[in-house]
């Protein structure tokens, strides 16, 4: 079981984050869930979990908090057959204020976008691309469940290598990649995606102009 961490909240609107585990999630990680031999990961349950993971996203928005490492890792299932799922893994969150210039240089590298590899001021369409990657690697894995083979192959290989649209045999690599913001549906892996799933990804994996 994974414990979980409080995040408070003062007044002041700072971010702190406790020590002491909270509760226990018995679910697991929801990267492992999707991967998992006997779940098959449809259209339908990948618009389930993204509707929640947008519902979390949009209440951290509404504190002024970017979460800034929003991965398939940090995203729990509440328990093993359900598909409730919760955000977690505030190490990395900043308070937001517009009207402050905020720069990190930190985050998974598959998943940050090009103002963070930029070093460039950062806000909530941040954290909105790695939702768009989260989006992508997710599709990915619907149309790689279509047969029990093809789904127990790719698996290990997304396991390997991440399946990022942006994903580069090195860190540096990837973040070259992310900067370019270039991405394609080529991989066959699409052929069964819809129109507006994909809309919805594009939507989300824009360059933030300077």
């Amino acid at each position: 079981m994974l414990q979980v961490q409080a995040t408070v909240y003062s007044r002041e609107g700072n971010l702190t984050l406790t020590s002491l585990p909270l509760y226990s999630i018995p679910g697991g990680e929801l990267f492992d869930r999707v991967i998992e031999d006997e779940f098959v990961l449809t259209e339908k349950a990948c618009i389930c979990f993204m509707k929640q993971i947008l519902d979390g996203v949009s209440f951290m928005h509404s504190k002024n908090i970017l979460h800034l490492d929003l991965k398939p890792e940090n995203i729990l299932c509440l328990t093993k057959s359900g598909n409730r799922i919760k955000i977690i893994d505030f190490g990395l969150a900043r308070i937001h204020e517009p009207h402050k210039k905020l720069q990190v240089l930190f985050g998974t590298p598959e998943f940050v976008a090009p103002e963070v590899v930029n070093f460039e001021p950062i806000s909530f369409a941040t954290d909105m691309w790695a939702v768009g990657v989260i989006t992508y690697v997710l599709y990915d894995i619907v149309n790689h469940t279509i047969n029990a083979l093809l789904r127990l192959i790719n698996s290990l290989f997304f396991r390997l290598s991440g399946l990022s649209p942006f994903m580069g045999d090195t860190d540096l690599e990837t973040m070259a990649n992310v900067t370019i913001a270039e991405y394609d549906y080529e991989d066959e892996a699409f052929d069964n995606v819809s129109d507006i799933a994909k809309d919805f990804i594009d939507s989300l994996l824009v360059k933030t102009k300077e």
